[in-house]
């Protein structure tokens, strides 16, 4: 017997579609095929998402309200980029997906070619909350090249950690998340670090 609409979640349909998407690819999977799984009628997947390819973004609307809220809720005495990195992770939801699920989901997400504009409207919608909260602390309006600036690093910073993440599944992204901001911080002096770093690294370590 099938579900009643009123006992499916937004988060279980998600989670159905994220395992069809990793059986049968993306673009093999259809809006009826998820709503099968779910077991909600065609017509009641659209009163949860406007289309497939918003599946994997979630409640991103209600997720960048809270993350805007969470940044205004931060001591200014912390560092900016510190507390940026917090909010990476907090509003990717590592800790509620899993690891696992997380992976599948950002793989998705960053090396799916059908869901690149959504992706590319999404990364302006959080930049944007960024740069407020840069300006915030720099004292500036959002729009000067100072808290976009942050807003594009913090970005660049996140993508890099979490490409870094797809290709090596021994890492750990929330310290690859916290090496990229720090790396962030210090780039005029980014090719010597690194050098150093790889140079005091044991041989047979992962990080």
């Amino acid at each position: 017997m099938k579900k009643s609409q009123q006992q499916v979640p937004i988060e279980a349909v998600e989670k159905v579609a994220l395992e069809l998407f990793e059986e049968r690819g993306f673009r093999e999977t259809s809006v009826d095929d998820i709503a099968a799984a779910a077991g909600i009628a065609r017509r009641t997947f659209f009163r949860y998402f406007e289309s497939k390819n918003n599946i994997l973004f979630g409640d991103f609307e209600t997720l960048l309200h809270n993350l805007e809220e969470w940044f205004t809720s931060v001591p200014d005495d912390r560092p900016m980029f510190e507390v940026i990195a917090d909010g990476v992770l907090w509003f990717n939801r590592v800790h509620s997906d899993g690891p696992v699920a997380h992976r599948a989901r950002m793989k998705l997400i960053l090396q799916t070619p059908a869901l690149r504009a959504n992706a590319a409207l999404r990364h302006a919608e959080w930049q944007a909350v960024v740069a407020r909260f840069a300006a915030r602390r720099m004292d500036a309006p959002p729009e000067e090249l100072g808290p976009q600036l942050a807003a594009h690093i913090a970005l660049g910073a996140a993508n890099a950690a979490y490409d870094q993440w797809l290709r090596d599944e021994s890492s750990n992204l929330v310290e690859l998340v916290y090496r990229a901001f720090s790396m962030a911080q210090v780039l005029p002096d980014l090719e010597e670090s690194v050098r150093r770093s790889r140079l005091m690294r044991p041989a047979d370590t992962r990080s």
